[in-house]
């Protein structure tokens, strides 16, 4: 193996380009989907990497962007709260992370494996992604995601959603090496591009915007309403988070979750999203498209995510191209979306199956099955002044269900998060 680390600066540069290039669909949507400023994004996902390298000392070639697991309690309390309350629900996100990270330190890897064990995490992902179906559907026959407002002709919407969604899938399930890293970004361009012969993409707007202009930075805002429906999804994140450092260490051969320690690790994804939600862009996630390309390129080199972040962050200065990427057609991304929000649920189901969780056993079976339904059915228990609902209120369900309901030890196969298994 060649010593990636002694790499000359050219290499590094070329490696960081095409890693940010490697996360930049998945990046984008998210935040286009919310009604976020994708530059906002950028820039978020730029310093975000670079705290995270800050805080572990640089020793994780990893890449942190924004997360799907937030899209509908943002979508949610953004319209009840306002998007400068969701921020401060995202700051107050990160603390969770940062709190995690602690009692990691006290008490051990193995305090999160028994806090949120699979039959928690698994149905609360699933709820994540099946309560998002409408409004992917709702997006890919050209309305906006509520279904109440036509956006674009049915008939047109269709062939550009579905030229969308199968090229995603082609590329996903047929592309080799870097392509098939990029399934979203082949299938923004394609999409687009038969948007532009249908005529249903406006870019009159990217002519007027200036070619330099600072991102559309907000300022979050206190609020205990929309705190209330962001953080409790912070959960299965954290699990991500979890899964996502445990993959990197066996690309990498080593165990981050010993060096520099999950709890370091925990506290700089909090740190990240903080700071996210303090200038206005989505929560951060670590990014398995960029471990794939890790593992395809045998680039291990943590440097190259430094170049990859100040390139995020050079981007979300230039404004046309933020323009450009808020003009892309709500058809795209719904075809796009048709798979990304199945895929999230399928993760729930895989994490059930691949832990052995019996669900044949009552306390499991009522644990997932009070999860799902509160989740994907949006029971709200409160009132106006105090109310949670969707995957807020589920997540909350399934911690409480899985702490107070009897039987707890001997329900799955014991899984030692400190030995950093994949």
């Amino acid at each position: 193996m060649q010593d990636e680390f002694n790499d000359p600066l050219w290499r590094q540069l070329l490696s960081g380009a095409q890693m940010l290039f490697v996360a930049f669909g998945a990046l984008v949507l998210m935040p286009l989907i919310t009604g976020m400023d994708p530059n906002v994004a950028l820039f978020t996902a730029g310093l975000g990497t670079l705290l995270f390298q800050l805080v572990t000392r640089r020793q994780v070639p990893v890449f942190l962007a924004s997360s799907f697991a937030f899209i509908a309690p943002i979508l949610a309390a953004k319209g009840e709260f306002g998007m400068p309350a969701v921020l401060g629900g995202i700051v107050a996100a990160g603390f969770v992370y940062m709190l995690l990270g602690l009692v990691v330190q006290i008490k051990g890897p193995g305090f999160i494996d028994r806090l949120l064990p699979p039959v928690v995490i698994a149905p609360v992902i699933i709820s994540i992604g099946l309560a998002l179906s409408p409004v992917a559907v709702n997006m890919a026959m050209g309305k906006s995601g509520d279904g109440a407002t036509q956006l674009v002709p049915y008939t047109t919407a269709m062939m550009i959603s579905m030229s969308a969604l199968v090229t995603t899938l082609l590329v996903a399930a047929l592309g080799s090496g870097l392509l098939r890293l990029v399934p979203i970004l082949a299938g923004i361009i394609v999409g687009c591009s038969v948007a532009a012969f249908c005529g249903a993409i406006d870019a009159s707007h990217v002519q007027h915007a200036p070619w330099l202009a600072m991102p559309a930075f907000i300022a979050p805002e206190l609020h205990w309403g929309a705190i209330l429906y962001i953080v409790p999804v912070a959960l299965a994140p954290a699990i991500e988070h979890i899964g996502g450092v445990i993959a990197i260490g066996s690309v990498t051969g080593k165990n981050f979750v010993k060096k520099p320690g999950l709890h370091r690790t925990l506290l700089g994804d909090g740190i990240a999203t903080s700071a996210a939600g303090l200038f206005g862009g989505p929560p951060n996630t670590t990014y398995a498209e960029v471990t794939g390309a890790v593992m395809l390129t045998k680039n291990y080199n943590p440097k190259i995510m430094t170049w990859a972040a100040i390139f995020a962050i050079g981007l979300a200065f230039i404004g046309k191209f933020g323009t450009a990427l808020q003009s892309i057609p709500v058809p795209v991304m719904g075809g796009i979306l048709c798979l990304l929000f199945g895929s999230i649920a399928v993760v729930g189901l895989n994490t059930l199956i691949r832990h052995q969780v019996d669900l044949s056993l009552p306390r499991n079976l009522i644990i997932v099955s009070v999860t799902l339904v509160f989740g994907i059915g949006g029971m709200v228990i409160g009132n106006q002044e105090f109310a949670l609902s969707g995957i807020s209120l589920c997540a909350i369900a399934a911690l409480l269900l899985n702490l107070l309901l009897p039987g707890g030890d001997g329900w799955r196969k014991s899984v030692n998060i400190g030995e950093a298994e994949s």
